[in-house]
């Protein structure tokens, strides 16, 4: 496409928030300017990095337009930061360690036709060093349409697929909450999914890396207590939420326990799981199986685990 008509597209504001990821940023940031959709902007937002990640994206040309705040803020925080100074029709994200392939916008920005969708996601492939792990929908095709209930009951989501329209987050009665650092995508999206439609891409055109730094796995005991503060936002926000979306919420609070009780069986008190779980068993069945392997080793179980994910 000629550079005249890729000006007349609309334009894309590339959300990255970055703190001291300076180890895969350049690869990240390379996959946005390999975009065969030429009109967008990175803002990229350095939370009070300490390692070079400043000055590589300060590096690159003017269609990356750098920030940094004075101290390290949470994340829903700092990706408000990041919102403010955007300027463009639609909202992406893209974290430092993950990765877009070269169509990913240029597939992605035509879903926003139809006026009611509020958000556009994609396939992804989930990989690290040692190559790819697995695509994230290969098994099953997620739900597209009015999602709420799916969204809630089984969080389908990965951050660096969606594309948002900035009209559908303003009419939010806030943007990320800055409480959350682990789940202030789900936060967000099960919001926009409330009152809006969201759309799908049936192609891989993303990857999200596996890397023991990475937030998801250093700080994976802050997901159950963060879900636990979703639950009563949302009781809040949505009067009737227990009573209309029961199963869904029994199977938040069902994975909460599952998650605390995997903490504890690492610390070596694998009785801990089953009393967790226990309550659940009857309704959520997917925990029969840990609930009995809780008899044994818990890096034979985690092991097993990984086995699976790579299938």
């Amino acid at each position: 496409m000629a550079a005249g008509e890729q000006s007349s597209l609309p334009l894309v504001s590339v959300i990255m928030n970055c703190l001291n990821g300076e180890k895969y940023l350049r690869e990240a940031i390379d996959s946005v300017y390999a975009q065969t959709y030429g009109n967008w902007e990175i803002i990229f937002w350095d939370n009070a990095s300490t390692d070079q990640s400043g000055e590589i994206a300060r590096g690159y040309d003017g269609r990356l337009r750098y920030f940094r705040g004075e101290e390290t803020i949470p994340l829903g925080a700092a990706r408000n930061e990041a919102l403010k100074r955007a300027r463009g029709e639609f909202l992406a994200f893209l974290d430092c360690d993950d990765i877009w392939l070269p169509e990913k916008l240029a597939k992605q920005i035509p879903r926003f036709d139809e006026a009611r969708v509020c958000l556009v996601f994609c396939d992804t492939y989930f990989f690290s060093d040692q190559g790819i792990i697995r695509q994230l929908y290969a098994r099953r095709k997620p739900p597209r349409g009015q999602v709420f209930r799916h969204l809630l009951g089984d969080y389908f989501l990965s951050m660096e697929t969606v594309v948002i329209r900035r009209r559908a987050l303003d009419a939010l009665s806030e943007w990320f909450d800055p409480r959350f650092n682990m789940i202030e995508e789900t936060d967000l999206f099960l919001r926009l999914a409330h009152d809006g439609e969201f759309d799908y891409v049936d192609d891989p055109l993303a990857k999200w890396r596996v890397h023991a730094a990475s937030w998801t796995f250093a700080k994976k005991h802050l997901f159950p207590l963060e879900r636990e503060m979703l639950l009563e936002k949302f009781s809040q926000l949505y009067p009737g939420l227990e009573t209309a979306y029961q199963s869904e919420v029994d199977k938040i609070k069902a994975k909460n326990q599952y998650q605390l009780g995997l903490l504890e069986w690492e610390q070596g008190q694998p009785t801990r799981v089953r009393q967790r779980l226990r309550p659940y068993l009857a309704t959520q069945k997917r925990y029969l199986v840990p609930y009995f392997l809780s008899f044994l080793p818990y890096r034979l179980y985690n092991r097993l685990v990984e086995f699976r994910n790579r299938d």
